[in-house]
């Protein structure tokens, strides 16, 4: 199915809802029934039923019909926050006693999450290497969990998913990979053999930076259990206004990919070239340690991509981030507006480089501006940075 179909008009049922080209926000917490045992019945199968709000509601099913099929999966819930979506996909598959694989650098929360699970007694373990065997040297008796981003937080390395889908399968150990950043468009891990995909419906998805949610898609047989223990029971479900927003942001994502991808390519070739930077971490170009395994797993690239200072200090990344006008200061990314951040905060050095991060490492979302205008702002900033 065209993904443009998908995002435009799968799902959306205009029959259902009196030919409205906008499907209507369902507010109420509950519906009622006409007589008891069609309530009885309904309470059998929840999941495709609505009943209550938490469960199952007319607004949320559109979004969540439209990036099931765009990730090519079973089923899809929506939750309140990515961090929601994690944290109910991981616990399915944890009790006391078990072990987590966490492969590169991952998403902050997630980490800490995943640390936080040490008190019910659930061991963890980072393998910064994305390298195969690495991975399958961490695994042990015990472990239940890979979790994976592709391409990495901050470094954006690519993980070859299809041998860490099949090694998990050979050790059955299910498999978490979350796939904000390329988008459905753009990579589809269950396609791989992956188990469960996550996104932050937050970024690219919503795209304009108005709403915060979270998105798990798998099979049926998974997301039946999910749906009845950790949706339900933990209760971090999205409320129907965050859905709509977020319909209304998938009508445009395969227009807005295209434009972010035009545009990071362009800034990442510039900063390629330039002579401050030391490096620039970006699977789309061809100086990329990961470029051919891109062209394997990808089949394109989004806005979201980092470079490294040659003069890696704190009052460097300081003055760079400082000097730049276009791109806003902020957390999150996949919006409308071009955003810049570091890791670097000038007293976590060391965490740095435990975690493999240059302290030199900027970290940009590519936005819907003109490039050539964002292409001089980072110009302008990095202008006095070029001695080595």
């Amino acid at each position: 199915m065209d993904h443009r179909y998908i995002c435009t008009h799968f799902g959306d049922d205009y029959h259902r809802f009196h030919g409205a080209v906008v499907p209507p926000i369902y507010e109420n917490s509950l519906f009622v029934y006409e007589d008891f045992t069609r309530f009885v019945e309904a309470m059998k199968d929840e999941q495709n039923h609505y009943i209550y709000w938490r469960g199952t509601n007319p607004t949320v099913e559109i979004a969540e019909k439209k990036i099931a099929a765009l990730e090519q999966g079973e089923r899809c819930k929506l939750f309140s926050s990515g961090m929601a979506a994690i944290s109910s996909a991981v616990l399915a598959f944890v009790r006391s006693g078990d072990h987590i694989v966490s492969v590169g650098n991952i998403y902050g929360p997630a980490i800490k999450f995943f640390r936080y699970l040490k008190k019910f007694g659930i061991e963890h373990t980072n393998v910064l290497s994305k390298n195969i065997d690495s991975i399958e040297k961490a695994i042990r008796s015990n472990t239940t969990v890979i979790y994976l981003e592709s391409p990495t937080t901050m470094t954006f390395k690519l993980v070859d998913l299809p041998s860490v889908a099949s090694l998990a399968k050979t050790n059955n150990i299910t498999t978490i990979a979350d796939n904000t950043w390329a988008t459905p468009l753009f990579q589809n891990p269950l396609t791989y053999g992956i188990d469960i995909v996550v996104h932050s419906v937050s970024k690219y998805l919503g795209g304009h930076s108005d709403i915060v949610g979270g998105a798990l898609i798998t099979s049926q047989d998974i997301m039946d259990h999910i749906f009845y223990n950790e949706y339900q029971l933990l209760g971090g479900v999205m409320p129907p206004y965050e859905a709509w927003l977020l319909i209304k942001g998938l009508r445009t994502l395969p227009i807005r990919m295209k434009n972010h991808q035009e545009s990071a390519i362009k800034v990442a070739q510039f900063l390629h070239q330039h002579p401050a930077v030391k490096k620039v971490n970006y699977p789309a170009l061809k100086s990329s340690p990961d470029y051919e395994l891109g062209q394997k797993l990808l089949r394109g690239y989004s806005g979201l991509l980092s470079f490294e200072l040659k003069i890696n200090t704190f009052d460097n990344v300081l003055s760079t981030i400082n000097s730049l006008k276009l791109f806003k200061i902020g957390v999150s990314w996949g919006g409308f507006e071009s955003l810049v951040i570091s890791p670097n905060y000038g007293y976590n050095t060391e965490q740095l480089s435990e975690a493999g991060i240059d302290p030199g490492l900027i970290r940009i979302s590519i936005g819907l501006e003109d490039v050539n205008e964002l292409i001089n702002d980072l110009d302008r900033a990095l202008s006095s940075k070029t001695a080595t």
